[in-house]
C-alpha cells in the first residue's frame, strides 16, 4: 500500500535521488533556479500558440495530457528541491502569500 504523498516526503525523495547520483554539487540556488525557468518554458512551449479554447481542452488529448503532466512534475521537482536548498517552506511561503494578497486585493 503506498503512503499518501506530503511535499516533505516528495523533497527526500528528491534528495535521494540527487544523492544516489552525486548531483547534490550541482544542484545550487543558481543552478536550480535556471532548471526552473527551463522547465516552466517547455510547459509554455506546449501552450504557445494554442487559442484560449484549445487550452482549455489541452488534457483531452492523451498525448499531450502526457507532456503537460510531466513538465508540470518537472517545474514541481525543481522548485521543491529549490525550497529545500534554501530551507523555504512553500507551504507555509504560499499560505503566507495567500494572506497579504487578501490584503492587497480585499474582495469587493
Amino acid at each position: 500500500m503506498n503512503e499518501p504523498l506530503d511535499v516533505a516526503k516528495l523533497q527526500r525523495r528528491l534528495a535521494e535521488f540527487a544523492a544516489a547520483r552525486d548531483w547534490q554539487p550541482y544542484h545550487t540556488p543558481k543552478n536550480l533556479v535556471a532548471a526552473l525557468s527551463v522547465e516552466a518554458s517547455e510547459l509554455v512551449e506546449i501552450f504557445q500558440w494554442l487559442t484560449p479554447e484549445e487550452s482549455a481542452r489541452v488534457m483531452d488529448d492523451p498525448d499531450t495530457a502526457h507532456r503537460v503532466t510531466d513538465e508540470i512534475a518537472d517545474v514541481l521537482a525543481y522548485l521543491l528541491q529549490l525550497c529545500e536548498v534554501l530551507g523555504v517552506d512553500p507551504l507555509t511561503a504560499l499560505s503566507a502569500k495567500i494572506d497579504r494578497n487578501e490584503q492587497r486585493f480585499p474582495a469587493p
